[in-house]
């Protein structure tokens, strides 16, 4: 069951399902931010400038804040690294998995028959 289950896993399927949510989700997180904290304010602040001054002091909102974006940007770009270098190993591990040379099958008698007769032949 344990053999079932390692290969279900490490089937390039699976694998890259994961890696594709993990990015989607974490790229998801910088449009978030790039909406909330700078397509946001600079579509609201035309109509906030028209506004009073004391209301707007009382609204938090409406400064671009970069640093939210930034650090959703640069997670993003740890965990694209992260599962890059976690990607690397499994390929790696897999790859000498494959690489192991299989003992050679042995010979039929038929052929080892053959070549017998092959060299008393040439004698």
């Amino acid at each position: 069951m344990l053999k079932e289950f390692k290969a279900f896993i490490f089937r390039g399927n699976v694998i890259e399902l994961a890696v594709g949510v993990i990015i989607a989700t974490a790229f998801g997180a910088i449009i978030n931010s790039l909406i909330t904290d700078i397509i946001t304010p600079l579509l609201l602040k035309p109509a906030l400038e028209a506004a009073k001054v004391t209301d707007i002091a009382k609204l938090e909102w409406n400064g671009i804040t970069y640093g939210n974006f930034l650090s959703a940007t640069i997670t993003f770009i740890m965990t694209a690294f992260v599962l890059f270098m976690v990607l690397k190993g499994v390929n790696k591990a897999m790859k000498k998995k494959e690489e192991a040379p299989a003992a050679p099958a042995p010979t039929p008698e038929d052929i080892l028959l053959l070549q017998e007769i092959r060299d008393l032949l040439k004698k």
